[in-house]
């Protein structure tokens, strides 16, 4: 076997033993399972906002995508995703870390009601599944190509090995990962590409460029691109505040001031990393002037154009950045299935119902604390045994559909376009109530599905940038429509629950 080879074995085998040591960190709890029990320090809320943000896309997919696009072709996965962690810390980060919650749909039910939860969380699920199944595809698909085995046998391998330690540790699991990934595949990234300008220098590369790839034509020319150039960006800036992984790393922060320190810490790393494979894409264009699949370009040039050590740590990054994104989305899915759409509306109410029954029989009332370790330890069951169909669904989508491309774009869009709006306003509207929200989220996402369809061509990027706007000229005023009927609840946004009423469900 190559150095390669034995390489990578050894790096999967350190991540892998890493995330399952962490099963004795959660302790029973399900609050601990999910967001480290909301104590996480700053290093390593960053360094799991940075994790989860250098996905395959902002790496690979950027590199490919410059390749054979230009600049903002590829460097707009990168730079939206960083924006997007801007945003957060800015205006999100602390609110919603102050309100001392255990998923993102937990907003829409404390802010609104019960089915503007479930239908978010419904989106959010299907969203996410598709991300896991994409991050899974790219990771099975550099190991298939560096250890000559089937797709489906390599898919199948890192799809166990994931699943097994994420739900191990919960979020435990990926803050001990995404330290032995991220770094070293950042100091492969950025080694490799010096190492390759201290070898042919610049001016060697840029004979191959084309002058539109590397100007700003691709954001005001809508025939080279800008349309869908700035559809992608905003879709990731403003449509990723909505995501279920990053903002998980935002509710395990000790302090609202942790949280927004962190979002900045990951975008500033992001755009670092993003910026130096966007520039290998560009180096590519001299290397391999004819490449068949422009996804090779990063594992190409790791494996025969850098440094042995540097090509490694490259080859490790691209597995690791699919490995980080499909953990986080394997836990934010299967907690939002357990949390929001069982524990909460279905097994709640019927141990509730027990709970009184018992009281009764026994004469006397269970008591806040057992009625706090019954819930917290069901939570934790439910969401490890929710974890195993959605990685199950997310084989079975990367098998029939390996690169979900465009299906990927549209489920986030999807979201982007419903439940954006309703989170903002829910947040800094006090006006804001819950036929504004479910208005807003069924008119943009069926809006969305509409345009998907109808669309012209050539005005592809508007399909994305017209629902959100829509949306949020619909939930106003309906909201100031029905303020009387439905009473805002604002109040919540500035209540901070005690853990037995966030574990319980009440809050």
């Amino acid at each position: 076997m190559s150095f390669m080879g034995i390489g990578l074995i050894v790096y999967i085998a350190i991540f892998f033993v890493l995330g399952v040591a962490m099963y004795y960190l959660v302790q029973k709890s399900g609050k601990r399972y999910i967001i480290a029990g909301k104590t996480l320090p700053f290093f390593l809320v960053g360094t799991m906002l940075l994790a989860q943000s250098l996905d395959a896309n902002a790496t690979m997919g950027n590199a490919a995508g410059v390749y054979g696009g230009g600049w903002w072709a590829g460097f707009q996965f990168a730079f939206g995703l960083a924006l997007c962690l801007l945003v957060v810390g800015l205006f999100y980060a602390k609110p919603l870390n102050r309100m001392n919650m255990l998923t993102l749909p937990d907003f829409y039910f404390r802010r609104f009601n019960w089915f503007t939860e479930i239908i978010v969380g419904l989106l959010m699920c299907f969203s996410f599944a598709i991300l896991v199944a994409g991050n899974f595809a790219g990771a099975a698909w550099i190991i298939s190509i560096v250890f000559k085995i089937n797709y489906v046998t390599a898919l199948i391998i890192i799809a166990l090995f994931i699943m097994i330690y994420t739900i191990s540790g919960g979020l435990y699991s990926c803050a001990a990962t995404d330290i032995a990934q991220i770094y070293p595949a950042m100091i492969g990234f950025l080694g490799g590409f010096f190492c390759l300008l201290a070898t042919y220098g610049w001016g060697h590369f840029s004979a191959a460029i084309p002058d539109n790839f590397v100007d700003l034509s691709g954001l005001y020319s809508v025939k080279n691109g800008a349309l869908l150039n700035w559809a992608g960006i905003l879709a990731l800036a403003i449509g990723d505040v909505v995501a279920l992984d990053f903002m998980e790393r935002v509710f395990a922060a000790r302090t609202p001031e942790i949280a927004q320190k962190s979002c900045f810490y990951g975008a500033a790393g992001t755009v670092i990393t993003g910026i130096v494979c966007s520039y290998m894409g560009l180096m590519g264009l001299t290397f391999f002037p004819e490449i068949s699949d422009p996804r090779m370009i990063l594992p190409t040039i790791a494996q025969d154009m850098v440094p042995g050590i540097f090509g490694l740590l490259m080859l490790g990054g691209i597995i690791a950045a699919g490995a980080s994104t499909a953990d986080g989305g394997i836990l934010g899915v299967s907690a939002v299935m357990g949390r929001n759409l069982l524990q909460r509306n279905i097994l709640l109410p019927l141990a509730r119902r027990k709970k009184a029954l018992r009281a009764t029989d026994e004469g006397r009332e269970i008591s806040d604390e057992d009625a706090k370790m019954i819930s917290d330890r069901k939570l934790l069951i439910i969401a490890r045994i929710m974890a195993i169909p959605v990685v199950a669904l997310a084989i079975w989508i990367a098998i029939v559909k390996p690169e979900p491309g465009i299906l990927l774009v549209l489920a986030f869009d999807v979201v982007f376009a419903g439940c954006l709006v309703p989170l903002t306003l829910g947040i800094y509207w006090k006006k804001a109530n819950t036929p504004g929200a479910l208005a807003a989220i069924f008119v943009g996402s069926i809006l969305r599905l509409i345009l998907f369809y109808q669309i012209p061509e050539h005005l592809a990027g508007l399909d994305t940038l017209i629902p959100p706007v829509v949306s949020l000229i619909v939930m106003v005023p309906v909201s100031l429509l029905t303020q009387k009927q439905y009473p805002p609840k604002h109040h919540v946004i500035h209540e901070i629950p005690d853990d037995a009423a966030v574990l319980r469900g009440d809050a």
